[in-house]
């Protein structure tokens, strides 16, 4: 059994208030994608490097677009979803979302995002705030979405028993 039901259409581009876009990721985003990572990586190493071990201060491009394209093969069998905000012209990355399998007990779905360091404490931060919760509760069939780092802070997340 999987975790979504069988006919299931994942959105494929989601327009947010502010003219931005999320669409899912793939390896050809791996050019926009890697600087925009690389230059918040610290700060997003202190939101998941201990849970995911991302993105670790060594990872390469190539590295980088491999992990991309695991993303897309991911998304395409509906295993997992990486979705990437853009500005509206597609050229600008300004974060992730992603919405996952549970990995920890008492929900049916975990999703997270994060925003690059200079949108920190933006409007367009506040528009994603609000619109990621809004949008997995009316596009997704989930029930129980656990919002990681929202609803709880990663190391309380760590702690949760495993799913399963």
């Amino acid at each position: 059994m999987t975790w979504l039901p069988p006919d299931f259409v994942h959105p494929v581009r989601v327009e947010l208030p502010g003219g931005q876009f999320i669409r899912p990721i793939s390896g050809a985003d791996a050019p926009i994608d890697y600087p925009t990572v690389m230059g918040s990586r610290e700060r997003l190493w202190e939101i998941f490097g201990e849970a995911w071990g991302w993105p670790a201060a060594t990872i390469t491009y190539e590295a980088n677009k491999a992990d991309l394209e695991r993303h897309a093969a991911e998304i395409a069998a509906h295993e997992s979803f990486n979705y990437v905000l853009f500005d509206a012209a597609g050229t600008t990355e300004y974060g992730c979302v992603y919405i996952d399998p549970p990995e920890k007990a008492g929900a049916d779905a975990e999703v997270s995002w994060w925003v690059v360091d200079d949108v920190v404490g933006t409007e367009l931060e506040r528009e994603l705030d609000a619109f990621v919760p809004r949008w997995v509760g009316e596009a997704w069939p989930f029930e129980r979405p656990r919002f990681i780092g929202r609803d709880l802070t990663w190391k309380e997340w760590l702690a949760l028993p495993d799913a399963g």
